[in-house]
This record gives structure tokens, sequence and C-alpha cells, in this order.
């Protein structure tokens, strides 16, 4: 640097010092980080079709010229502090005292990026917040929201700014981290007095009829991850279980899907048992009901008009 510094002094005629110096090579440092970032950046755009691989080139493209030009910086301006070692170490004091937080958010950028919990395009749930991973960033993530006043898992139309220091004092549930689908269970109740038995024989044909047909790539998926995770599943074909409830019989539809086709699954299986129970006059559909239990003897008893006692405004006379 100390060579650089001498050239620019005989290029400029010996008429700045070495402070000016320092910081028109700041200057040309951050333009020539930003040139080669937005060219780096366009090639991108030209050579990779995938958004997903664009993503991640831009995202390493922006991380490593900003490295570069930091560490470029550093050296440039080290010899102002006796060494680089001392320069390092007054700028980390400075800045652990005054970005407290800033600094946790670039400590949980690390975490994201190396650890890798979730990664942009993934439905992840943080502080009961749900979304999808649109842009990971130094200081926060972005999330499209999910479900809140929409039902369904669906966008809501807002994103959530979340700091990335949250990541380190929250629990983050992902919907894709281990494979690529989530159980779903749908309730249908339907009356005691109904053929409960041959409404599950029909429910468990809708279900293999019409349930997203993607248990069989979830076995793979599960027994490839067996040996990194200790998974126990042993059945992943959609299945119908029954229970009992205070009015009706309850048999409750489970079955794998993709988090984003959550709501488009429930849609096709609801609409085909609705169809199908309609064909069926031994099977109906409950609903809540309350059953009032009366003293029947006080109910039938015959009102004696001639008492007072029976005689809303009968005098005391």
């Amino acid at each position: 640097m100390t060579e650089l510094i001498n050239w620019f002094k005989n290029l400029l005629n010996g008429g700045f010092s070495d402070i000016q110096i320092k910081i028109l090579l700041t200057l040309i440092i951050l333009i020539a980080q930003w040139v080669v970032k937005r060219l780096l950046l366009r090639s991108v755009s030209k050579i990779q079709s995938s958004q997903t691989a664009r993503y991640n080139w831009r995202k390493t493209i922006s991380y490593g010229t900003n490295a570069l030009a930091i560490i470029c910086i550093a050296f440039l301006w080290s010899n102002q502090f006796g060494s680089f070692a001392t320069f390092l170490g007054l700028l980390s004091a400075g800045l652990a005292f005054a970005f407290k937080d800033p600094i946790a958010n670039m400590a949980g950028w690390y975490y994201i990026v190396f650890r890798k919990p979730f990664k942009a395009g993934d439905r992840i749930e943080v502080d009961k917040h749900i979304g999808d991973v649109v842009d990971i960033s130094l200081y926060e993530f972005r999330l499209i929201e999910m479900g809140n006043w929409v039902n369904g898992d669906q966008s809501t139309g807002r994103i959530l700014h979340i700091p990335n220091m949250r990541v380190f004092a929250s629990v983050i549930a992902n919907y894709n981290s281990l494979v690529g689908y989530i159980w779903d269970e749908t309730e249908v109740i339907i009356t005691f007095e109904s053929d409960w038995r041959k409404a599950k024989e029909l429910l468990q044909d809708i279900l293999m009829k019409h349930a997203p047909q993607v248990y069989k790539n979830a076995e793979e998926e599960f027994q490839e991850l067996s040996g990194e995770f200790f998974i126990h599943n042993t059945r992943l074909t959609p299945t119908v279980y029954t229970t009992v409830m205070e009015y009706g019989i309850t048999l409750s539809l489970r079955y794998l899907c993709k988090p984003n086709r959550r709501r488009v699954a429930k849609e096709e299986i609801w609409e085909a048992v609705l169809d199908c129970f309609m064909l069926h006059d031994d099977i109906q559909f409950a609903i809540p009901t309350h059953r009032i239990v009366t003293d029947a003897p006080n109910v039938n008893r015959p009102l004696n008009r001639g008492s007072k006692e029976n005689t809303p405004f009968a005098s005391g006379d």
C-alpha cells in the first residue's frame, strides 16, 4: 500500500497529503467495487435461467465484493494506527460498543448462511409468524406472510422484516428442511346412526385417488436421511383414523402434501367427499347438538288453577 500511495503522490505531483490520497483511494475502491459488482450481476442474469440460481449468485457476488472492498480499505488505512492488528482491535472494540444489535444481526446472518436452519424459498415459522423466505441479507431476512387473517396458508400480501438475531432467541419451524412434504389432516364427522365402516372405506378410496401422490417420493427421501437423523415413521401412505366425539364419529384423513399445496389438496378432497356422501343415504354429516332433559312428571302435571301458588297476580286477600 505504501508503494501505491507514493505512486499516486508522484502522479499528482505531490500536491496532496497521505490522508487525502487515502481518501481518494478509498473512493476509487468503492467505485471499483460497485462497477465490478454490477458487471458480474448483469452477467449472471444473462447466463442463469433459474430464479433460485440467480438469487444465490447475486448474494454470493454481493457478499464477496463487499468483503474484498472492506479488506482493501482496511489495509489502506492500517498504518495510521501503527499496525493492522491494532487497527482491527480498535475497530472491533468501537463497533462492539456502538453497534451491539447490528453485530448480533451479522452473527445471525453467519449462522443462517453456514448452519442453514432455512434458505430462500423455505416456508418457516418464527415467533408465530409464518411465511416463505424471499430474501436473506446481512441484517435481516424477509418473509411473505402466510395465514394470519387469511385461511388455508395463503399469502396476505405483506412482507415481514425479521432481524437475523432472532435465530438465537426464537424457535424456528422449517416446513421444508427435512423433506419437501408435511402431514395434513382433514376431519369428516358423521352421525352415530351412519354406517361408519362404509364411510371409512369410501374415504380411504377418496384419499388414494385425490390426495397428493407423494408418499413414494417421501419414502425414498426418508430412507436417504435415515443415516443422518433418527427418523422413525412406519407409514407414509394416506390413511383414515377413527375417533369418537360428543356428537358424532370423527374420521380423520391423514396424508402428505407439499407445504404450498395444502389448501389445494384439502379442497380437492372435500369436494370428492361431498360428491360421494350425496349418493349414500346411510351416511350423514354430524353437527354439534345439545340435548335438554327435563323432569317428565313436572311437565305433565296438570295445572291447578285454583291455587294461588300458580297464579302470577293472585291477591293476598
